[in-house]
């Protein structure tokens, strides 16, 4: 819901100051409305059901993955479109503590949620479907709060990743605002990830900030060349700078910085492409993380998995720690790189 226009429809009914903390604790455990709140007056909830929608979007389509990943498009109050995703994973086997359960009260594994912080995205990377949509603008704490409440009523959530569409560093000052939130939805400051293509004033400033939140860098290629072809905003911030301000995050945080390397066949999936980013980090500093690529109308194909598993043993190899991400959603264009709203 949008906060500020709560707090001033409180303030003008003339409500004490913690009913807006009471409204925001219903909401952040899953209530699906202003009927929920029993310890407001009836008179109260009827009068926010006509002044503040229980939600900044509109669910304009929702489909499910066979593998249980749900991805929704809103729509925002001017008609901006809006992607994010849950993904659901399985509970390792005899695995209990620290799991959300689901509505029967079995133990279940992560619920991790991917969220957008702009409509469109403006940096036009070359192998993500968002970057070929028109940006429209960046998105309110309140708006990138209800893609995490919209699905936080639907089952327990418990990571978030800064990873769906737009560029999250641009519009810090909303995103920080959210994640002060978050713990109340279930999902803590050490399980959100803001990723970035490496925004360098962003990550300036996120390196002052008081919650320990995640950092995750998509790097893509390890020269200035190829990369800029892949990102064009590596012009501006070349790589050997980014991974400066990398370097002086992790100095500030003490954390690794995750590095996003989406595989590309033919293009960054050689073996000695491995050793010469291998060259280039801190092993204490930086993890990798190799994404499988789902194809999305860019002109790329996704490495197959021999070359993804020599790629990843290079690595190794050269002392990296590394993981290859799990493909959550490809069936329904929820994977990595694939967020564009239909028609946008």
């Amino acid at each position: 819901m949008d906060l500020d226009l709560l707090a001033r429809t409180l303030d003008d009914a003339g409500q004490p100051s913690f009913r807006s903390g009471q409204v925001w604790a219903w909401a952040a455990r899953g209530a699906a409305g202003y009927d929920a709140m029993t310890n407001l007056p009836l008179a109260l909830r009827d009068e926010l059901a006509a002044s503040v929608p229980f939600s900044t979007l509109t669910v304009a389509d929702q489909t499910q993955s066979s593998d249980g990943t749900l991805k929704t498009l809103f729509h925002t109050h001017d008609g901006r479109p809006v992607e994010a995703v849950l993904m659901r994973y399985r509970a390792p086997p005899g695995s209990s503590a620290g799991r959300s359960r689901d509505a029967e009260g079995r133990v279940v594994g992560r619920r991790s949620l991917c969220v957008s912080s702009q409509s469109g995205c403006p940096l036009t990377c070359t192998f993500c479907a968002t970057g070929a949509m028109r940006f429209g603008r960046n998105l309110t704490a309140s708006e990138i709060l209800d893609q995490a409440l919209h699905f936080r009523r639907v089952e327990d959530v418990d990571h978030l990743v800064f990873m769906g569409m737009g560029e999250p560093l641009m519009n810090l000052d909303a995103v920080l605002d959210a994640c002060r939130r978050l713990p109340d939805v279930g999902i803590t400051h050490r399980r959100t990830t803001i990723s970035t293509v490496g925004w360098i004033p962003g990550i300036d400033r996120l390196a002052l900030t008081d919650m320990p939140l995640r950092l995750a860098f998509s790097l893509h290629a390890a020269d200035d060349a190829l990369r800029s072809q892949i990102m064009p905003v590596n012009e501006r911030y070349p790589l050997a700078d980014v991974l400066a301000a990398c370097r002086r995050w992790h100095a500030a945080r003490r954390r690794p910085v995750f590095i996003e390397y989406v595989m590309l066949a033919g293009v960054n999936d050689r073996p000695e492409q491995a050793a010469a980013l291998a060259r280039m980090l801190d092993r204490k500093a930086f993890k990798v993380n190799l994404i499988p690529y789902n194809p999305s109308g860019s002109p790329y194909e996704g490495s197959g998995p021999e070359a993804i598993e020599t790629f990843r043993a290079a690595l190794e190899e050269h002392g990296m720690r590394v993981t290859v991400r799990l493909t959550r959603g490809r069936d329904i264009a929820a994977a990595c790189g694939q967020l564009a709203a239909a028609g946008a």
